[in-house]
């Protein structure tokens, strides 16, 4: 247990927050074990539950039609203290990719609407880790747009080449 709450006390949602706050949220959530290729959620899912990795690799997925086929194009990957489904902290609580793991993997799983509810009822706290997730979807955004902004690219290019 320890090395799991260091794992999550330095994770990109929770750096920051100490003591008896980060015991209680912590308290809310429970370690789930996930075996090679299983889907976490999905593009559009309502988004229930927000997920911290402990240990494993998850790929952010995004559905394509390629050459008429439906596939699952990796965005990004995700590891250890990388946190995944923040859409089940931010309204319309609707996933905005989709994720499955790569290898087994081991999570931690924090139902959304309880730590919404936590992190109201402690202030300094929630103000953190709020802070902490608002980096991580301002990431999520660079990151996206750096890809559509290649294939506008590509694409410009190739229509006026």
């Amino acid at each position: 247990m320890a090395a799991e709450t260091h794992t999550l006390a330095a994770s990109e949602l929770f750096r920051g927050v100490e003591g008896e706050p980060l015991e209680r949220l912590l308290g809310l959530g429970r370690a789930a074990p996930a075996v090679s290729g299983t889907t976490l959620f999905r593009l559009g899912d309502h988004a229930e539950n927000l997920y911290v990795l402990l240990r494993g690799r998850v790929a952010l997925t995004l559905p394509m039609q390629i050459r008429a086929v439906q596939q699952e194009v990796t965005v990004d990957e995700k590891g250890p203290g990388d946190v995944l489904g923040w859409s089940a902290l931010v309204p319309p609580h609707r996933s905005t990719l989709a994720a499955r793991t790569i290898i087994d993997s081991e999570l931690y799983l924090f139902p959304g609407v309880a730590l919404a509810q936590a992190l109201r009822d402690q202030p300094s706290a929630g103000l953190t880790v709020m802070t902490n997730l608002a980096s991580v979807v301002g990431r999520r955004m660079h990151l996206v747009q750096a890809m559509w902004l290649r294939e506008l690219q590509r694409l410009v290019a190739t229509r006026y080449a």
